[in-house]
Order: C-alpha cells, then sequence, then structure tokens
C-alpha cells in the first residue's frame, strides 16, 4: 500500500516519542501489505475497526493513540486522516474528519 502523509505521523512522533517505534512498526507493516478489502485489514490487525466504507481506526501503543486512515482499496493507497491520543480521538467523528 502507498501512504500519504507519513509527515503526519513524523511530526506525531516528535511529541509524543513513545508512539515513534509503534507508528513506524504499523507504517512498514502497511507498505509491505496488499490490501483489497477491510478483511485484509483484519487479517493484519484485527483490533482494526471499520468506520463507514472507506475508513479505518487503528489502536497504536496499547491505546494510548488512534489512528484513522482512509483507504483506496482499488489504487493500493491509504490516506492518514488523523492521529492523536485516545482523549483527541473522542472529540473527532471518525467517518468525517479530515485533519491532514
Amino acid at each position: 500500500m502507498r501512504i500519504i502523509a507519513k509527515k503526519a505521523l513524523r511530526d506525531f512522533w516528535e511529541i509524543h516519542p513513545d508512539s515513534e517505534q509503534a507508528l513506524k512498526a504499523w507504517f512498514k507493516d502497511v507498505s509491505a501489505a496488499e490490501w483489497e478489502s477491510f478483511n485484509d485489514v483484519r487479517d493484519a490487525f484485527n483490533r482494526a475497526s471499520a468506520v463507514g466504507s472507506d475508513r479505518i481506526v487503528f489502536r497504536i501503543r496499547g491505546n494510548h493513540y488512534r489512528l484513522i486512515i482512509r483507504v483506496n482499496y482499488e489504487f493500493s493507497i491509504v490516506y492518514i486522516k488523523f492521529i492523536g491520543t485516545h482523549a483527541e480521538y473522542d472529540e473527532v467523528d471518525a467517518a468525517t474528519i479530515d485533519h491532514y
């Protein structure tokens, strides 16, 4: 998968250094993936949650952080839409946020 907005992850781990290794591991795994549907995502990340038809929420670093992406399966593109603390996540609408 091609991931758009890695800078958002980098900016986040500069503020929250304890998230760096988890986000780098997520990036590496997703970059190597070939997802065709949400079922493929769940095979790799069994705790991922679908939101709407094209959004997925990941728990990062033991659920300290949340990552929301939008996936275009046809073109193998992942768009970073939000990365934040659990409390910040509680303040957003995962189905519509377009932060980055």
